[in-house]
């Protein structure tokens, strides 16, 4: 009886030839495959952060983009392996800027981003900043205001032209009533019980944010303007070279007291003045030149920047003020001076003053 043969299984020729024929088709796809994507842009892949942790995938693919796809896994594996040795801490940092000639605490601030000045112009809610502005007032007066004094304003208003931006301190609180004037709803309104207009001066004026306007009129509510107009007034300071000034005061003005103030016939301005034996103690010192009172001020822009560093915290009324204006500009006794051809009437009405015995 025979015994068997432990054999291997012999191939049969035609699964052979199955198998050779797949490899090779394999290959030739393979290859036409690598030859259609010679690249790979790693940066258009949605890769996963935490598969390429801290990898710049841009520089690798600018640096390798020559390369085949299989040579810039290579690279990428290379990049994590290096990484993983020296494990180098990579923080971001950029060109720090300091400007010492930039305003103070914007130093760190590239010079053309900065904006060291305002203004008072109101802007629209919607469309181009560009046409926000009809007209842009070239100057600014300013009212400390009671209600009780309205129609007085209000006929004051009437001689100030669009060039002006109008602001309106409140020491009544009485603010939205005024809107019964047209005029009033342009104006900026600032409403702080009991305080005078030197108080608002100081928070509300500063310098950096009246810097657009030309002249800054600080005026009381208690003067007639029947025979004034801003614009032929500003003209004439124009021509005389006046930095700080005010309008000649009526004879029939009330608490007139010094002469320098007193509107003066057939001239434009007045720089000087003769008053009482012993009053002046030098000719070209106040109260006979380098003075004007505080009740209708105008000031230059540059004028107005002193006047303001030199206004203290604490003013109140301003009395003494008026003495030391003249360091604010040089010569003095050129600089300051009355204009005698647009004069107002003071009515020296109280009413701020009233304000003391008021409860709120």
């Amino acid at each position: 009886m025979g015994v068997p043969l432990r054999s291997s299984p012999v191939r049969k020729p035609n699964e052979t030839m199955r198998l050779i024929i797949t490899t090779f088709a394999g290959v030739i796809f393979g290859f036409l495959l690598g030859v259609s994507f010679p690249t790979l842009s790693l940066t258009k892949m949605n890769l996963p952060s935490s598969l390429f942790p801290s990898v710049d995938l841009t520089y690798i693919e600018d640096k390798y983009s020559g390369l085949s796809t299989q040579a810039l896994l290579n690279a990428l594996n290379s990049l994590k392996a290096n990484k993983l040795i020296s494990a180098p801490s990579y923080k971001y940092s950029e060109r720090k800027i300091w400007i010492p000639t930039n305003p103070r605490g914007a130093e760190r601030l590239p010079p053309g981003i900065v904006t060291s000045e305002s203004d008072f112009y109101l802007r629209r809610l919607w469309g181009q900043p560009s046409e926000d502005l009809t007209i842009k007032p070239k100057y600014l007066v300013s009212f400390t205001v009671g209600y009780s004094q309205k129609k007085n304003i209000d006929v004051a208003m009437k001689k100030f032209s669009e060039n002006f931006t109008v602001v309106l301190f409140h020491y009544d609180g009485v603010t939205s009533e005024w809107d019964e004037f047209e005029w009033s709803k342009r104006a900026i309104h600032v409403s702080v019980p009991k305080q005078t207009k030197w108080w608002y001066a100081k928070r509300f004026l500063h310098p950096d944010i009246v810097a657009p306007y030309d002249y800054i009129f600080m005026w009381d509510e208690d003067l007639g303007v029947e025979h004034f107009d801003a614009e032929e007034y500003i003209k004439l300071v124009k021509k005389h070279g006046l930095d700080i000034s005010q309008p000649g005061l009526d004879a029939n003005s009330g608490g007139l007291t010094w002469q320098m103030t007193r509107k003066r016939d057939n001239t434009e301005v007045h720089k000087n003045t003769e008053e009482k034996p012993g009053w002046c103690t030098d000719p070209q010192l106040p109260p006979c030149a380098a003075f004007v009172e505080i009740m209708a001020t105008v000031f230059s822009r540059d004028a107005w920047r002193c006047v303001w560093h030199m206004i203290q915290n604490d003013l109140v009324h301003g009395w003494g003020l008026d003495f030391s204006l003249r360091k604010c500009v040089e010569p003095p006794h050129e600089k300051i001076g009355v204009v005698d051809a647009q004069w107002i009437v003071h009515q020296g009405i109280p009413s701020l003053g009233n304000q003391v015995h008021v409860n709120h």
